[in-house]
């Protein structure tokens, strides 16, 4: 098989993949369906690579396929973990997308990463012709704010072990699939609370 229709194939297998996930969502029309597909790109990344840098500009939006992918900031010279995206959620650092002043996030790979790539300034297009697409992505943004309020509500008002239970009820993939110790800046605890908070927790 040529390298060119290798390529083609796994863009159309991608697109598929992209036209499974927003019909799950909300029935679109096929020509609306169509020229969405056709204003996503497919990108493939490898494990560490940074999709975005603190300090930059963000024009585009992303959703992840398949992979996993980190949020964090350096704080002091210490790197802290803010959020963990997986299989179906969209990633960008809006504040930076909608002020258009620079990201203070790093969002980074952690295992090899599939997503679907459009542009800002692309997708506002769209919003304007195409209003169930517009829901489509509103529908998930709100989603995902309801998550990080539920977030931010539970680390100011949990203990460290029921954060990690709640982890472990709600989010049980991130456990092998990320390393100790961003789940325990996650968390907000040292990598030595986090491992005895696991041990108290398997003796009982």
């Amino acid at each position: 098989m040529k390298k060119s229709d290798k390529l083609n194939n796994e863009l159309n297998k991608s697109a598929e993949e992209m036209m499974t996930c927003i019909s799950e969502k909300r029935v679109v029309a096929p020509e609306e369906a169509k020229e969405i597909i056709e204003a996503i790109r497919i990108g493939n990344f490898p494990k560490s690579h940074h999709l975005i840098k603190e300090g930059q500009l963000v024009h585009d939006c992303y959703f992840l396929i398949n992979g996993c992918v980190r949020q964090y900031q350096i704080i002091d010279g210490v790197d802290k973990t803010t959020a963990f995206y997986t299989d179906g959620q969209g990633i960008s650092s809006f504040t930076s997308a909608s002020k258009k002043v620079a990201s203070s996030y790093y969002f980074e790979c952690l295992e090899e990463s599939k997503l679907a790539i459009i542009s800002i300034e692309k997708e506002l297009e769209l919003y304007k012709k195409y209003p169930n697409f517009e829901s489509l992505s509103r529908d998930g943004m709100e989603n995902q704010l309801g998550e990080y309020q539920d977030m931010i509500a539970k680390f100011i008002t949990q203990k460290p072990e029921e954060r990690y239970l709640d982890l472990l009820e709600n989010r049980p993939d991130l456990i092998n699939r990320v390393p100790q110790y961003h789940l325990a800046s996650y968390l907000g605890v040292s990598a030595e609370t986090l491992s005895r908070i696991r041990k108290r927790i398997f003796k009982k």
